[in-house]
């Protein structure tokens, strides 16, 4: 007897994971003018979009490999630790970066000046510990001061915490917090709210120069069974990158209307116009971090470009 074999999943469902910051405003843009589902009548298909914001990379990743989202939004460092620990099976890779952002490591010690200044008394907050983009960037600069062999040396002065309550431990002290490794707006609202905190690091100076920190990444599976849908994606994003570059005002306004964030309109246009950020999909300068992860044994893969953990697509072809 002939057996029937099942459809794939009808295309048209995209589901999105989050986090905080303005990291985040190409799928705010995206999600709040509703280009995604634009696309993707240009491609037949109508897609239905759902947002969930989580902390922490590793909270991502389990929700990816769960199947309870279709795209992960989280920094580099998470992605390259999936795409080692799927390499073969599910083959998660980068859809795309969200920009280019320095990630500023704050202090309100007065003698932290440099990472070299840290003590036991020092606790530094990030969103997942030892893990999380920030954490690898730091273990990166620590590795670049102490050598490979102590690369973690700083990993037992940081506690998790989401950005928002990292950032509010900051300002106002008298916690355990007196250091903060964040993004944008949550690094800008930390130095504009204590006086005595101040910029100890940015990644772009251990990165050697302008880099994606936070990409979206997803299954092979997923990719392949809907080709569409991640075209649409995919154009949805390159349009938003282009719209908030034309209307940073606009994309302001779109950030503290979806996020409730507490960031002064202001402080947020002073992010989006700084020169240092760039809102671009190809990702740039992340090898040297998924390198020095091979190195110390974080993972297990050695990553010869960034061909090997993002999807071999067009607008990724610049990648680096």
């Amino acid at each position: 007897m002939a057996t029937t074999a099942l459809p794939a999943r009808a295309e048209g469902q995209l589901r999105i994971a989050e986090q905080f910051g303005i990291v985040y405003l190409l799928l705010n843009v995206a999600q709040d003018q509703k280009l995604i589902e634009k696309h993707g009548k240009a491609e037949g298909v109508d897609i239905k979009v759902q947002s969930v914001q989580l902390s922490g990379g590793p909270a991502i990743n389990e929700a990816l490999l769960s199947g309870s989202i279709d795209i992960a939004g989280a920094g580099v460092g998470p992605l390259l630790t999936l795409w080692d620990r799927t390499k073969g099976r599910q083959n998660v890779r980068g859809i795309a970066s969200l920009g280019n952002f320095p990630y500023y490591l704050t202090s309100s010690n007065p003698a932290v000046k440099t990472i070299a200044d840290f003590t036991d008394q020092d606790r530094i907050a990030l969103p997942a510990v030892g893990v999380s983009v920030q954490a690898r960037i730091l273990q990166l600069a620590s590795a670049k001061r102490w050598g490979d062999a102590q690369f973690n040396r700083l990993d037992k002065l940081q506690v998790a915490l989401p950005h928002p309550e990292a950032t509010a431990a900051l300002i106002k002290g008298g916690t355990e917090i007196n250091a903060h490794f964040g993004n944008p707006p949550f690094q800008e609202q930390g130095l504009a709210g204590n006086p005595h905190v101040h910029v100890v690091l940015n990644s772009y100076e251990v990165l050697g120069g302008p880099a994606s920190a936070t990409v979206l990444y997803t299954t092979e599976k997923f990719r392949n069974e809907n080709p569409k849908t991640y075209k649409a994606f995919i154009a949805a994003l390159v349009e938003a990158a282009d719209f908030i570059t034309r209307n940073p005002e606009r994309a302001a306004d779109i950030y503290l209307r979806n996020e409730g964030s507490k960031a002064s309109r202001e402080l947020l246009l002073k992010v989006i116009k700084n020169p240092e950020v760039q809102f671009k999909v190809a990702p740039q300068n992340t090898l040297a971090l998924a390198e020095f992860m091979h190195r110390v044994g974080a993972i297990k893969n050695k990553p010869t470009s960034v061909k090997d953990y993002f999807f071999d697509d067009p607008h990724n072809a610049s990648g680096s």
